[in-house]
């Protein structure tokens, strides 16, 4: 959902998984930085845009799906939550438009027919971006990338950068997806072991059949902090970003007729960046991380 080409899609059992725990919250080459729970800087700090005049817009309807924890889920009150709704909620505060902002959620197979069709002015859904949907929609700047990650098993001694450590190791990765191109690209010294999906894959590291596991960044952490690794894995190296591989990172997507949307975007993403408040949405339902 996030990255183009093949990715590993969300299990039913690993959705469960990521809802319950925002529940509980809510209650190229790659480039590797260094591990922090800050996210990286996407807006130059000196740069100043300008703030669109807004008030002609008669209203911002905002379109989302329910089905991308912790973007956006049903929560315990059956009321729409997520990353996703707590920004679009900044972006009309910073923007002075709080009373012509709705969110509303349809199945993510509809998303660019409705905005297509005028039924939405705005997609907020983590939509992969490609060349084919920049021709038909204007794009936000991003404002969240998902990097790649390794986890280890905590037996396995490891020491210095993954790229040297792992050399000859046994690494799981999914077979077929971006990751698995990723892996043999940047790293071609580990040794790729490839699983049809991530269940399988992760049960092989908790056991230790495999000394460490390439994914995205956005469920290892998750998993392990949570109760499925029963605390046998770590987090190490990285994070890694590729747009070749991983894709340009998450974006509002607007029609091409409403420009003035997508700038406005741009200058709320941009306060919002140096104002600290993206980064606390981040850590509301990131707590542990995926830099």
């Amino acid at each position: 959902m996030v990255s183009p080409g093949k990715t590993e899609g969300f299990s039913q059992k690993m959705q469960n998984i990521l809802l319950l725990l925002a529940m509980i919250i809510m209650a190229g080459a790659p480039v590797a930085r260094a591990q922090t729970s800050e996210m990286p800087v996407l807006f130059d700090a000196d740069e100043r845009l300008g703030r669109p005049d807004l008030s002609t817009l008669p209203r911002l309807r905002v379109l989302t799906t329910v089905d991308f924890p912790p973007f956006s889920f049903v929560d315990q009150t059956g009321r729409l939550s997520g990353f996703h709704l707590d920004l679009v909620r900044e972006i009309c505060r910073e923007l002075a438009i709080e009373a012509k902002c709705q969110v509303q959620a349809i199945p993510f197979a509809d998303l660019e027919a409705a905005l297509d069709a005028g039924e939405g002015e705005a997609v907020a859904a983590g939509i992969a971006v490609t060349p084919a949907l920049r021709e038909r929609f204007a794009f936000s700047r991003p404002y969240i990338t998902i990097p790649a990650r390794f986890a280890r098993n905590r037996e396995v001694d490891l020491k210095g950068k993954a790229a040297d450590a792992l050399a000859g190791r046994s690494v799981g990765v999914v077979k077929d997806t971006v990751h698995q191109a990723m892996l043999a690209s940047f790293f071609p010294k580990l040794r790729a072991v490839p699983f049809a999906d991530q269940s399988a894959m992760l049960d092989a590291l908790k056991a230790k059949t495999i000394d460490a596991a390439f994914s995205d960044g956005l469920r290892l952490p998750f998993w392990v902090a949570g109760e499925a690794s029963g605390q046998c894995c770590a987090l190490y190296d990285g994070p890694y970003l590729s747009e070749r591989f991983l894709g340009e990172g998450l974006m509002l997507m607007t029609r091409k007729n409403t420009p003035q949307l997508a700038e406005a975007f741009d200058y709320a993403l941009a306060q919002l960046a140096r104002k600290g408040r993206l980064q606390d949405i981040y850590l509301r339902y990131f707590p542990n991380g995926f830099y």
